[in-house]
């Protein structure tokens, strides 16, 4: 499978998605971001720099301060794939970041999306 063009895409392109899937579940922006500081160690200003900088998901994830030690416990599935048994590290990692967003608009807690 060629993931090119997923890990070419800019990070930005797709946020305000995954803010409108919150959004839709009454859920908000802070809330998705929170998700996002969680996973990659990016504070807000980094953040916000990124999507100013339309960086595409390759460099976004590549990086990250840090991919948060909990990850291993994110499980299930996403777009049909079993996030757990993705082998390709980076659609990993891009998988997570949709699975967690997911859990959100699903009104999971944030104690458990965060795996606390």
């Amino acid at each position: 499978m060629n993931n090119t063009k997923v890990y070419k895409m800019s990070f930005a392109s797709v946020y305000p998605h995954y803010i409108q899937k919150a959004e839709k579940k009454a859920h908000t922006k802070a809330e998705v971001d929170e998700i996002i500081f969680w996973l990659t160690g990016y504070d807000e200003q980094t953040l916000s720099q990124i999507i100013e900088n339309k960086t595409d998901f390759e460099t976004f994830f590549a990086q990250a301060p840090q991919i948060n030690p909990n990850v291993s416990k994110i499980t299930g599935v996403i777009c049909g794939y079993r996030v757990e048994e993705i082998e390709d590290k980076l659609m990993q990692q891009i998988r997570y970041l949709d699975k967690l967003i997911d859990e959100l608009a699903k009104g999971k807690s944030m104690d458990k999306i965060l795996r606390k």
